[in-house]
């Protein structure tokens, strides 16, 4: 069964940090762009940061996040993370991790999904 799990929400105050979680079962991510989405109330679902060992390990982030936020895997494991640093209001959101074996970078055409896992930040 093809699956990704995401987890590691919760509630933190502005200006902490959180790190989520995403475990594949059924696959390889060191085949696969690995993503990081999230939907905020009442806002589209937007891609936050990706990474694919095609283009050489890279990283790459949306500008919202960018250098607060660090997308990292763990081959042995089969988990990719989000770091979240210096958490803000604004970052509350559901958080998804997608997969696909073609790169589409913060492009919303992954083909594997996880569930969300919900991320509140208070003031």
């Amino acid at each position: 069964e093809v699956q990704l799990q995401a987890s590691g929400g919760g509630l933190v105050q502005a200006g902490g940090s959180l790190r989520l979680s995403c475990a594949a079962s059924g696959f390889a991510f060191d085949d696969y762009a690995i993503a990081w989405f999230r939907q905020a109330p009442g806002k589209e679902r937007e891609g936050i940061a990706c990474i694919s060992k095609s283009d050489g390990d890279s990283a790459y982030y949306a500008v919202a996040v960018k250098d607060r936020f660090t997308i990292s895997s763990d081959m042995a494991k089969n988990t990719v993370y989000l770091q979240m640093n210096s958490l803000k209001r604004e970052d509350t959101a559901v958080y998804y991790c997608a997969a696909s074996k073609r790169y589409y970078g913060l492009a919303n055409f992954y083909d594997i999904w996880g569930q969300g896992t919900l991320v509140t930040v208070s003031s």
